[in-house]
């Protein structure tokens, strides 16, 4: 290679360098891009979650006028939400967590996980009834189920019950549809997961949704006081309303974490 060949190969060794680090530098700034728009997204979503459901309640006016020892606030405030969306059912609280949402019911138990209480698309979903209990007839248990967030919403609070000394303070559980407003007492808390079918001989909380006799009840009562991971003290008998609150718990595969509640007589 003569003197002039050796200077044209290196300028164009010196010009594919050039193009390469141009190339690894614009792809940098796209995928800083691509990165910040994502994130930008992932932001503006939790912030409408956050928003969408914070202080509902408080939102909705209702007529003064109207409340009686039959029909509370709360119960009228249901029925305003119901003209926006006649699948919501009641609404959930329970004091020292953020949880104070409405509570829907979907023809599936799939629609409710990625939409919010208005039927718009939310990655927060909004808390479900299980959609085989029986308003007709009434059911044994109201079996809600709802996401943990990043943000803190729907039901990442409940795991605050993992915790004795939470639970010691927090024994309650208010849970209001259109016909009741009742304090529910907790009598379980356990861990649990998604089984196999061909796993045998396990306790699977989340069939639970109406007693067919009282056997039937009974074993529920007691596997969930069995499995509980500290003693209430409270158990439940056949006839009595159940409320059990199921959310996701990651320490295992199809992990869930559990509270079951009993109506308190009035």
């Amino acid at each position: 290679m003569n003197k002039q060949e050796y200077k044209n190969s290196s300028k164009t060794k010196k010009k594919r360098r050039k193009i390469v680090i141009l190339f690894v530098f614009a792809l940098l700034i796209l995928l800083f891009l691509i990165g910040t728009i994502y994130l930008g997204y992932h932001l503006y979503h939790n912030y409408k979650n956050y928003k969408d459901y914070t202080h509902i309640l408080e939102k909705i006016i209702v007529d003064d006028t109207q409340i009686t020892e039959e029909k509370t606030e709360r119960m009228l405030k249901i029925e305003e939400l119901r003209k926006q969306n006649t699948e919501v059912i009641g609404w959930l609280e329970i004091s020292g967590t953020r949880i104070n949402y409405p509570v829907t019911q979907g023809l599936d138990n799939d629609f409710y996980l990625s939409h919010n209480y208005k039927k718009e698309k939310s990655t927060a979903g909004s808390l479900f009834l299980d959609k085989d209990y029986d308003w007709n007839h009434g059911s044994t248990n109201y079996l809600i189920y709802g996401h943990r967030t990043k943000q803190g919403l729907m039901f990442e609070d409940l795991i605050k019950y993992a915790k004795e000394e939470f639970y010691q303070e927090h024994k309650t559980i208010r849970f209001t549809t259109i016909n009741d407003d009742c304090e529910y007492e907790i009598l379980a808390v356990f861990y649990s997961r998604v089984y196999y079918q061909s796993e045998k001989n396990v306790f699977r909380y989340y069939y639970f949704v109406n007693a067919k006799n009282e056997k039937e009840y009974d074993d529920f009562i007691n596997n969930a006081k069995k499995n509980s991971i500290y003693e209430t003290g409270v158990t439940a008998n056949y006839g009595d309303q159940l409320l059990t609150l199921s959310t996701c718990e990651y320490s295992q595969k199809n992990g869930r974490f559990v509270v079951v509640a009993k109506k308190v007589s009035h």
